[in-house]
C-alpha cells in the first residue's frame, strides 16, 4: 500500500512483525513511523516503557546481530523494535538470511527496512506478503497527488482546496509531500476563519523569490514585454530553476488562456470565457487584452506550443533547455 493509505487509515496501525518503507519521500517514512506505537524517527530508544526501540545504519549492521536482538525476549518491555536505515545494500547482502527470518519472524518483535527500492517479483519481497507490510513512500503525481492535496487540506485544516488550486500549488511548490504539507498548513494558517484556500491564496503565499520572479515573467509574457520576461527567465535558470518546475508555471497559467479561447469561440464574450477558464479575477482585464492583443489565430495554437514544449523538455529537442524556454515564452507572448 502507498504511505498516505497507510497515514489515512483512522484504525490503529496493523501490527506485523516486519515493516519495509521503500521509496524516495523521506516525510512520508517519518509519518508512517510516527504511527507505530514506540517508534519515533528521533532515534532515542526510551520512546515508550513497553517497547525497546533501536536503529542502526545499512553499512554497520549485521544480520546475526539483529536477528539475536529481535529474538530475544526484553526483561524490561514486551517488544523489540529494530530499524535499520538506508538498508538497500544490506538486503542485497543478506537476501537469503532475511528470506529465511521473514518467512519465519520473531512474533513479539518489529523489523524495520528504510530502502529506496523494493522489487515485488523477488523471493524476498513475496514472503512478505505473507508475514509482514511493505508501504510504498515514493511522491505522488497527477489525479492522485491532487486529490491527496485536497484531502489533507479538508481533513487536517478544515479547508477546501478546488482542484484548479491545488493544481497551483504544486506547479509552484513542486511534487515534494513534506514541503507540500507545510505550504497547506501555512495557507490555513493565514485564511483564518475562512473556509476556502483561493487560487489568489496561494499565489501570494506559495514558494520564495523564485515563486515571484516567476508570475513577474508570465505577467510580462501575456502583457508583452518580452524583454522583462526574457530576464526574468535568466534569473531563475541561473538560480538553479528546474526548466521542468518553470513549465509547471507556465502550462499552468496559459491553458487558462487556451481554454478561455475556445469558449470564447462558441460566445462570442472573451471576458466570460475567461472567468470561466478560472482566471483569477484581478487578471481577467489584462487577459481580455492579451488574447485581443494576439488575435484568435495564435490563441487557438497556445494549448499546441505548450505541447510541443513540454516534449521538447523531455528530450524531444536537442537545443538547451534555456533556449527552449525563450522560445517558448516569446511564441506565446505573440511577438
Amino acid at each position: 500500500m502507498h504511505a498516505t493509505q497507510f497515514l489515512a487509515n483512522e484504525s490503529d496501525p496493523p501490527v506485523v512483525p516486519v515493516l519495509v518503507l521503500f521509496g524516495s519521500e523521506r516525510s512520508l517514512k517519518i509519518e508512517v513511523l510516527h504511527q507505530i506505537p514506540g517508534c519515533h524517527s528521533s532515534g532515542n530508544d526510551d520512546n515508550d516503557d513497553d517497547v525497546s526501540f533501536s536503529r542502526t545504519a545499512g553499512d554497520e549492521a549485521q544480520l546475526t546481530d539483529l536477528t539475536d536482538e529481535l529474538l530475544t525476549i526484553s526483561m524490561f518491555g514486551d517488544r523489540r523494535i529494530v530499524m535499520v536505515e538506508d538498508a538497500d545494500g544490506f538486503v542485497k547482502d543478506n537476501r537469503p538470511g532475511l528470506e529465511k527470518y521473514v518467512a519465519s519472524p520473531a512474533k513479539a518483535s518489529l523489523l524495520i527496512l528504510d530502502v529506496k527500492s523494493w522489487p515485488k517479483n523477488t523471493r524476498l519481497a513475496k514472503s512478505l506478503t505473507k508475514t509482514g507490510l511493505a508501504v510504498e513512500c515514493n511522491p505522488l503525481s497527477g489525479v492522485a497527488l491532487i486529490k491527496w492535496l485536497q484531502d489533507l487540506a479538508k481533513e487536517r485544516f478544515s479547508k477546501t482546496l478546488d482542484r484548479d488550486t491545488a493544481t497551483l500549488m504544486v506547479a509552484l511548490a513542486g511534487d515534494s509531500l513534506g514541503i507540500l504539507q507545510q505550504e497547506v498548513a501555512k495557507l490555513a494558517s493565514l485564511a483564518g476563519d475562512t473556509d476556502q484556500i483561493t487560487s489568489e491564496d496561494v499565489r501570494q503565499a506559495v514558494g520564495d523569490w523564485r515563486t515571484q520572479t516567476t508570475w513577474v515573467m508570465l505577467d510580462a509574457v501575456r502583457d508583452g514585454n518580452v524583454d522583462e520576461a526574457i530576464i526574468s527567465l535568466e534569473s531563475l535558470i541561473s538560480a538553479g530553476e528546474p526548466a521542468q518546475k518553470i513549465m509547471g508555471g507556465v502550462t499552468f497559467v496559459f491553458r487558462k488562456f487556451a481554454e478561455a479561447t475556445e469558449r470564447a469561440r462558441q460566445t462570442r464574450d472573451v471576458r466570460g470565457a475567461l472567468t470561466a477558464a478560472g482566471v483569477f479575477p484581478a487578471a481577467v482585464g489584462a487577459g481580455e487584452a492579451y488574447l485581443r492583443r494576439i488575435g484568435f489565430d495564435k490563441a487557438s495554437r497556445i494549448l499546441q506550443a505548450l505541447a510541443e514544449a513540454d516534449a521538447n523538455l523531455k528530450g524531444g529537442s536537442r537545443i538547451n533547455l534555456h533556449r527552449q524556454m525563450e522560445r517558448l515564452l516569446v511564441r506565446l507572448s505573440g511577438a
